[in-house]
Formats: C-alpha cells, structure tokens, sequence
C-alpha cells in the first residue's frame, strides 16, 4: 500500500514538470510575438532598441566571441544537432522500455518547445528586432527610387571599367582565377571600420569575420555567408570562388551593427570594399555590384545589356565561369530547399521581395553614384 502511495505522488510531479516547461515555452513565444509585433508597429521603438540596447550589446558580446578563432555559432549547431539527437534516442529507450509513454512523451515534448522559445526569443534579440529599425539608406541620406534605363546602363559601364580595370592588378591561379594572398578576415573588419568614418551609423570596431569548418554544408545550400544572431558572428564560406569572398564578409560584418534588410547589407558590402585600400576588395566589390546591376539592366533592355556585356574583360569572365561551375556542382533538391527557406524567412521577417531583396541593391547603388558618375 505504500508503495503505491509512492508511485502516484511521483506520477503527478512529473506531470507538474512538463507542464511547466509547457507554460514557460508559451510565456517565451508569447513575449517573442510582442517584441516582434510592437516593432513591426512602432518601428521607433525597433531603432531605440537597435541604438540603445542592440549596438552596445552586440559589440560587448563580439569582442568576446571575436576573440574564439572558430565559429561558435558552428560548433553550437552541431552540439545542438547532438543534443536533439541524444534527447530522440534517450526517449525512445525510455519509452519502449517503461509503461509510462505519456509522461515520457511529454516530457521530450514540453523540453523541446521550451528549448525552441528560447531559441526564438533570442533571435529577436539579436536580429529579428532590427529588421524593422530605421534602414541604413534614410540614416545615410539616400533616396532609393526605381531607376531609369539610362541611368542603369551608365551605371552598368562604370562598374565594368571599375572591374577592368581591377581584373589583372588581382593574383591569379593557372586558370586566370582570382586567388586571395591575404587572410580576409582583418582586411574586412579594416573595410568595415574605415567605412564608419564616413557613414557613424557603422563606426566602431569590428570583428575578424570567422570561415565556417565545414563549408561544404553552405555550400550545398547555396549560401555565401550568414550572420549568427545568437554570438554576434559574421561566418563565411570559404570553399566558394574567391571573388565573392571580400563581398560576403564585408555583407555580414554589416549585420553586426543592426542593419539586417539584404538589399541594405550588400550596398554597405559594395562601399566598404570599393573604399578599402586592398585591390582585392576593390575587385569583389565592384564585380559583385556589377552581377546585380548587369541583372537589372538584362531585364529592362537587352540590347544595352548586350553592348555593355561584351566590354567585360577576359580575366573577370574567368572569374565568373569558375564562379557558375562552382555552384553547377551543388545544384540540386537541397540547395533548392535552401532558397525557398530563406525566402520565407526573409518574407516573415518584413522583407517582401524575399530573396529578390538582395538584388534592390541596384536602386541603392543607382541614387548613390548617378550624380558622380
């Protein structure tokens, strides 16, 4: 009769346990979905947060994450994957081994839901409140409007000049790619810097942009780079042709200080390279403008594309041959994933365009430069 006593006190504490991760979970949703509504609504109170809260937070968590000469956010996602997979097995045991599949269930269940809400909460902290702060270009003065076919072509012919002139002052390999000679990572964070002094909303220090390990798993979902929210890191990747590397790191150093919108990212990519003084970076930035550019320019008038196209230089068409058989290897139903994925979690994070966004750069670059040019 004790015993009995005993089991059924037991059975009701463990219940009282998930239930409370259950709430707990709820409660963090919850608050995630008001922090992401209020600065939805109110986006003054996305921009006090970014400034106030965000920027000092992110610079005092960076200087220590900097310092960590490996992605941490890397190795966080595949001890996370090891975790979910040990907690999978350790249920499953208990499971078939005990009668009491309901508690053990729900157990798993209300531990995973809390761990998501965290996980979600989180992000907002890190980067899903800034996708509706004040964007870089009303900061910076520029009005972004659509551009004219005029305007587009005499902005397509300077890029290509700016890439020509560029294309044989890089190292090249025996194919006539590019190659890079120097670490990126330094050289970025220097871009990035020197950038603040023209631009104060993107002053300050910046930390060395970290090559993920494993670069073959971005590569295979067709990503150039990513920001982690959750240790204030810009990662890479490192397998990709090298052209594209000065761009990427320098897009997602920019993330670092609270501009998270893509289109917004890659034009602060395309100004802190052109304004570095490493050749390498002059080239990635203008060669990778001039892709968007070039893109925009096909789509509004195909026979000025076709003028402009056939002044590329020899060594920037290697650049971008080895560029196409480079992602041609990882096409496929994951790298399609990939993009549908990132497509809706741009669209959910305010960003309508989707993955179109990273080319609205070209309007940007247009209202910058057409007056100078």
């Amino acid at each position: 009769m004790k015993k009995a006593q005993k089991n059924s006190r037991k059975e009701p504490g463990n219940f009282s346990g998930c239930r409370f991760r259950f709430l707990a979970a709820l409660i963090i949703f919850l608050l995630s979905a008001v922090l992401l509504l209020v600065s939805t609504l109110i986006p003054e109170t996305a921009e006090w947060y970014s400034s106030t809260v965000y920027r000092p937070a992110a610079e005092a968590i960076s200087s220590v994450t900097g310092r960590v000469p490996f992605s941490l956010a890397e190795i966080g996602l595949y001890l996370l994957i090891l975790a979910f997979l040990f907690s999978v097995m350790f249920t499953v045991r208990r499971i078939v081994n005990a009668k009491a599949f309901r508690r053990h269930l729900l157990s798993w269940l209300s531990g995973l839901c809390l761990a998501a809400a965290l996980l979600a909460f989180f992000f907002m902290l890190g980067g899903g409140i800034n996708y509706h702060r004040v964007s870089f270009a009303e900061k910076a003065g520029i009005v972004a409007e659509p551009c004219t076919v005029e305007d587009l072509a005499r902005i397509c012919s300077w890029l290509t000049e700016e890439v020509n002139k560029r294309s044989g002052q890089v190292a090249r390999d025996e194919n006539n790619v590019m190659t890079l000679t120097r670490p990126e990572g330094p050289d970025a964070a220097n871009a990035m810097e020197s950038l603040g002094d023209t631009f104060p909303a993107l002053s300050g220090s910046y930390p060395v942009p970290k090559k993920v390990l494993c670069s073959q798993i971005l590569s295979r979902l067709s990503l150039t780079g990513i920001f982690s929210a959750f240790t204030i890191e810009a990662n890479y990747n490192g397998d990709m042709t090298a052209y594209n590397i000065p761009f990427t790191v320098c897009h997602e150093l920019s993330h670092l200080r609270g501009f998270m919108q893509e289109e917004e990212a890659n034009f602060i990519a395309f100004l802190a390279c052109i304004q570095s003084d490493e050749t390498d970076f002059q080239y990635s930035g203008y060669l990778s403008a001039w892709i968007y550019c070039m893109n925009a320019l096909y789509d509004a008038d195909h026979d000025a594309w076709s003028a402009i196209r056939a002044q590329l230089s020899s060594l920037a068409e290697a650049d971008l041959t080895a560029n196409r058989e480079f992602w041609a290897r990882y096409d496929g139903v994951l790298s399609e994933v990939s993009s549908n994925v990132n497509d809706t979690y741009l669209k959910i994070n305010g960003q309508q365009d989707g993955v179109k966004s990273y080319s609205k750069m070209v309007e940007l670059t247009v209202a910058y430069f057409k007056d100078t040019i």
